[in-house]
């Protein structure tokens, strides 16, 4: 294999999908399913494996690759990013205690950091800085997390570089609508509320966590009143399909944030579950299957065929969600396990839908690489 094909995002993307896998096995042991582990002490960093290793390395891929392109220039540091990451999540796997695979993720999260500051100064407005902010709070939950911080104490502000992300984005796209100034104020205040709570879990975990849950809430009813998907999911195909990923992931966004309100400081047990996975699998999954079509071919420059038969995985995560968290808080255990069995059945059927149809679309060579970044070719 040449260089090129070495270091194109295509097989960045590989690697994501391996930690991804070793992530969800390392899940379904956490439920208490007899699986072998494989590698002693994993299975307690499928929160990081997840959150850091797969999705923070695929927001710094698509970051690099978006502006690689922009500036046309040889801008190779703005890959290091999800080497760095990706490289960390790997090394996870292979030394789940070690603090070489920390220290990477870290200098990753550090690059996206960078990469939104460039943005920013490009171009000065709400979703840039918001974003911005949310990278910041990667950094930010990796360096506590290195300095010896419990996963539960940092959960909250990796839990917000991901919501801020997307909602950011969202925010951006509001620009076709135009929203008008007074929406706008409304967004930022919401953000605001809840990045309040954030800062807050720092200090008082309990009174941190129903702030948080607080911003949640209201985020997810701006984004349900005001998000340009309630205007798509009229259209047909992937327009529509988009966008029921987007209203269905709002709406857990909304039922994270009320668990967290209700609970406040859980560090372990079902609502603790229950709070993670309706932000993690509820929301955050269900961006990650909405857009998948549209960050691939980004990415890679080569289209995925979209399928009506999308429906079928992504009704099957969130109602193997709702039988699930509805287990947990109701107490039932057996249920509660076919449950996270089903969400990780849910994720392989994507996985396996859009690499077909990501074989099935037209050829073509492999752009956007570092390669091509370092060559200027």
């Amino acid at each position: 294999m040449n260089l090129r094909r070495l270091l194109s995002p295509l097989l960045l993307m590989v690697m994501i999908a391996l930690v991804m896998l070793w992530a969800m096995w390392a899940g379904l042991i956490r439920l208490g399913w007899a699986l072998p582990s494989l590698l002693p002490g994993v299975v307690a960093n499928h929160g990081p494996l997840m959150i850091s290793g797969v999705i923070g390395t695929l927001i710094a891929l698509e970051r690099a690759v978006a502006l690689s392109a922009l500036r046309k220039s040889r801008f190779l540091w703005m890959y290091a990013a999800p080497l760095l990451s990706g490289a960390g999540g790997v090394l996870l796997t292979l030394l789940p205690s070690g603090i070489l695979p920390k220290v990477l993720i870290l200098a990753g999260s550090l690059g996206l950091v960078a990469m939104c500051a460039v943005m920013f100064y490009r171009h000065q407005a709400v979703y840039t800085a918001v974003m911005g902010i949310g990278a910041l709070g990667w950094a930010v939950g990796n360096f506590l997390w290195l300095a010896g911080w419990p996963v539960y104490a940092v959960v909250h502000i990796w839990a917000a570089f991901l919501i801020l992300t997307i909602v950011s984005e969202r925010l951006e796209l509001g620009r076709i609508i135009r929203l008008s100034h007074q929406i706008q104020h409304l967004f930022v205040g919401a953000v605001g509320l809840f990045t309040a709570g954030v800062l807050l879990t720092t200090i008082s975990l309990n009174l941190g966590v129903r702030l948080v849950g607080l911003g949640e809430i209201a985020l997810a009813v701006w984004l349900l009143r005001y998000d340009i998907a309630r205007f798509t999911v009229q259209r047909q195909g992937l327009p529509r399909f988009i966008a029921v990923c987007l209203l269905a992931g709002y709406v857990w966004l909304g039922m994270g944030g009320a668990i967290g309100l209700i609970f406040g400081d859980v560090r372990a047990g079902v609502q603790y579950d229950a709070l993670l996975h309706a932000l993690f699998l509820g929301f955050v999954i269900s961006m990650i299957f909405g857009h998948a079509p549209i960050i691939i071919p980004a990415l890679t420059g080569k289209p995925v065929v979209f399928r009506p038969t999308a429906y079928l995985y992504l009704l099957l995560l969130h109602a193997s969600l709702v039988l699930r968290i509805g287990s947990e808080l109701a107490g039932f255990m057996a249920s509660r396990q076919w449950g996270g069995v089903l969400n990780v059945t849910a994720i392989l059927i994507f996985m396996g839908s859009t690499a077909w149809g990501f074989l099935a679309s037209p050829k073509t060579v492999f752009p956007n690489s570092i390669y091509d970044a370092f060559t200027d070719k």
